[in-house]
């Protein structure tokens, strides 16, 4: 499979599927593909791979896209401006937000984590659900925003805004901790709580969420009266 991103702030992926190839991705992510693309939607993993998938966000169903008769092509994006992140499994796990996953190679298993943590799945803005991406192949996962990646030491701490965490490695430990002291904490507008990652593994952030960007655009919603005008 060969792929291409395009795009600044509303990235697609283009991926490329030689004949025997194919390519899963979520309900609705799909935004074009090429005459011969093949569409067909099953519960990949049964039924009960299906009512896990839901827990975490995602539909259902899968949509698998094999082509026909040659090479063939078919473009994904996202549901929110922001850039997609991709992500090559060749061994481990890689833990991302309940509603990251948007397509992949057809080796990659999408299952249910859950936070460890009660305090973690409260507030860490993420929740207890949380995938597990495992397997082998190329993943691409849809963030809002900017991407930062980081590589983590042993040891070594990065704590985040909580909903900005796309995912890390299962390796990294995932917990919460207070923001503060009382005055930062109820004059700082950071919030309450901070998502702490420890290291070893890899660590992915993005720069917004849908929380972030409802709560900016909401002043500038028209506002019912009482009259409904």
């Amino acid at each position: 499979m060969q792929y291409e991103i395009t795009g600044d702030n509303l990235q697609m992926v283009t991926l490329r599927l030689a004949p025997g190839e194919a390519a899963c991705a979520e309900a609705g992510a799909m935004v074009n593909m090429s005459g011969n693309m093949q569409m067909s939607t099953n519960m990949k993993g049964g039924l009960f791979g299906g009512l896990k998938r839901m827990v975490t966000g995602e539909s259902l169903f899968m949509t698998e896209f094999t082509p026909k008769g040659g090479e063939g092509f078919v473009s994904f994006a996202g549901n929110v401006p922001g850039k997609i992140f991709t992500l090559d499994l060749t061994e481990g796990e890689f833990i991302a937000q309940k509603d990251a996953f948007l397509c992949s190679e057809q080796g990659i298993d999408l299952d249910v984590a859950f936070a460890k943590r009660l305090r973690s799945g409260v507030f860490g803005g993420e929740g207890f659900i949380l995938q597990r991406l495992s397997g082998r192949g190329t993943a691409f996962l849809h963030c809002c925003g900017d991407i930062m990646e980081m590589t983590l030491a042993p040891g070594e701490m990065v704590r985040v805004e909580t909903g900005l965490v796309v995912g890390f490695e299962s390796t990294v430990d995932y917990n919460i901790a207070l923001a503060g002291g009382v005055k930062t904490v109820f004059f700082g507008g950071e919030g309450l709580f901070l998502t702490t990652l420890t290291g070893p593994g890899r660590v992915v952030l993005q720069s917004m969420n849908i929380a972030k960007l409802a709560t900016a655009l909401m002043p500038y919603f028209p506002v019912q009266n009482s009259s409904g005008r």
